[in-house]
């Protein structure tokens, strides 16, 4: 039996992991994603430009995953996440300035070293080593749960102090007063990620025993040929790229509030804030349901759920003064996205991967995985800047709508072979 300081020292590890797994992500992600149309405002861009540079860090990622992951596997979590959130958060400062479209470039690939490298394999290995065999679905439902109710809670906080900093009347401001408004937020955004980093560095302590009974004793190379050959991993790969355009795509809701439902830019990146908070209830509620079942079948609800939603929105008879039909609309296709977001890598125990290797094979996963980080990006984009009014919208929605099935598709295959 656990004795209450034994679970103390859970609960406040799985705290810090969820605190570093959002914060890390609020800088090239979260403030984009909530405050859309006035990040491409303040940092003079379209929809297309900074599709690129989110491709750009994806490419630096991409080179990222698969050492970070083996990384993980030899390394303390605590260490190489807080270095992390140190690296990023000086980034931060940098971004402050809004610097030119070409600095902006550089800045977005420095972050895909900074949050990928040293962080990524690290804390999904160290969120699988705390729910142990049993508890998959609950440790990832908390991790992807708890992120997102952080990255819902800065979210607002973002949101009040850039309203805060605005003139009255929202729709005469100038650009030099979005733009003094908006540094607040990211200045604020920089200093919290560099404090949970100091709180990971003082307090996610190292357990020795669990560190040394999963830390691979094997080269890395070998570990990344091991995990190659294992069939579940590659139908993993599609399962998390599919998982992955969804969560990549619900960055268009504040935009689809903003152009298409005419809200004004505080009422727009408060649908963005409302979208974060369904995560942490979908998350939680997933992860549990799935330890009771299995992650593989809740993964396919969730890919069905996201086909539903896609389509619905795709048929583009969501526009101004249906604000219900927007909001359920939007609620049926965030569920899908989150469900599967929260279990493509609790299905790893399912998989019957080695603890040993989680690390390398989260890296392995993650290289053609997370491939939406260099393609997504620029696609919508230039669907949005070609394709005015609602039609660039419907068009986005129809390549979720084809993912969605995809991954459905994928996840039938997947559990199909670990049922065998």
């Amino acid at each position: 039996m656990n004795s209450p300081k034994t679970k103390a020292s859970s609960f406040y590890r799985i705290v810090l992991l969820i605190l570093a797994g959002e914060s890390i992500f609020i800088l090239p992600f979260v403030l984009a994603r909530i405050f859309r149309p006035t990040f491409l405002d303040v940092f003079q861009v379209n929809n297309f430009q900074l599709g690129t540079c989110f491709s750009i860090y994806g490419v630096v990622a991409l080179l990222s995953y698969l050492y970070g992951g083996a990384i993980a596997d030899k390394f303390s979590p605590r260490k190489l996440i807080a270095t992390a959130l140190f690296l990023t958060a000086i980034g931060g400062l940098l971004m402050a300035t809004f610097p030119s479209y070409l600095i902006l470039k550089w800045l977005f690939g420095y972050y895909g070293f900074t949050t990928i490298f040293l962080f990524w394999g690290a804390m999904i290995k160290a969120t699988r080593v705390w729910g142990g065999s049993a508890n998959q679905g609950r440790a990832f439902g908390f991790l992807e749960g708890g992120r997102g109710f952080v990255a819902a809670s800065i979210g607002a906080i973002g949101v009040f102090i850039f309203a805060l900093f605005l003139p009255v009347d929202i729709q005469s401001v100038s650009l030099p007063e979005r733009q003094e408004a908006f540094r607040f937020v990211v200045l604020f955004s920089s200093f919290l990620v560099a404090f949970i980093g100091l709180l990971v560095f003082i307090f996610l302590k190292d357990n020795e025993e669990t560190d040394t009974t999963t830390q691979s004793k094997t080269h890395s190379f070998a570990n990344i040929k091991m995990v190659m050959q294992l069939p579940a991993v590659w139908l993993l790969m599609i399962i998390v790229l599919c998982a992955y355009v969804g969560y990549k795509l619900t960055d268009i809701f504040s935009l689809y509030a903003s152009e298409i439902m005419l809200f004004d830019e505080v009422q727009a990146a408060q649908v963005g804030t409302f979208q974060l908070y369904l995560r942490p209830i979908v998350c939680i509620a997933i992860g549990l349901l799935a330890d009771k079942t299995r992650s593989s079948l809740w993964l396919k609800v969730g890919f069905a759920t996201m086909l539903i939603g896609a389509i619905i929105f795709a048929s583009g008879g969501i526009s101004a003064n249906l604000n219900t039909l927007f909001f359920l609309s939007l609620i049926i296709t965030a569920t899908g996205t989150y469900a599967v977001r929260t279990l493509y890598f609790a299905v790893l125990q399912e998989a019957k991967i080695p603890l040993t290797l989680t690390g390398t094979a989260v890296g392995v996963v993650s290289v053609i995985g997370f491939t939406p980080d260099i393609f997504v990006g620029p696609a919508m984009g230039y669907l949005l800047d070609n394709f005015t009014g609602i039609l660039g919208h419907q068009y986005v929605f129809v390549m979720l709508a084809i993912f969605a099935l995809a991954g459905l598709l994928a996840s039938l295959g997947f559990s199909r072979i670990v049922k065998r």
